[in-house]
C-alpha cells in the first residue's frame, strides 16, 4: 500500500531541493535590480522568491489523496520541470 502522509513528506523535501537554485539565482536577479535602481524588478523578485518559498505549503498537496493527485501538486510555473513527469 502507499503511505500517502510519508509521500507528502518527500514530496516537500523534493521541493525544498528542486527550489535551492531558483532562490539563490533569484537572489541575484534582486541584487542587480536593487542596484541598478529597479524597483520593479525588485517587486518581481521579492514576488518569485515568496512563491518558491511557499511551495511546500502548498493547498493542492495538503488536499492530495492519491498519489496521482499529489505529483499532479507540483508548481511547474514556480518550481519548472516535474521530477515525475
Amino acid at each position: 500500500t502507499e503511505d500517502l502522509t510519508a509521500s507528502k513528506v518527500i514530496f516537500k523535501d523534493k521541493i525544498r531541493e528542486a527550489r535551492k537554485p531558483l532562490l539563490e539565482a533569484e537572489d541575484v536577479v534582486y541584487m542587480k535590480a536593487l542596484e541598478a535602481g529597479d524597483s520593479s524588478a525588485q517587486s518581481a523578485s521579492v514576488a518569485k522568491k515568496k512563491a518558491l518559498r511557499d511551495a511546500p505549503a502548498a493547498k493542492a498537496i495538503t488536499d492530495a489523496d492519491t498519489i496521482a493527485k499529489l505529483k499532479a501538486a507540483w508548481d511547474t510555473s514556480t518550481l519548472g520541470d516535474s521530477p515525475y513527469a
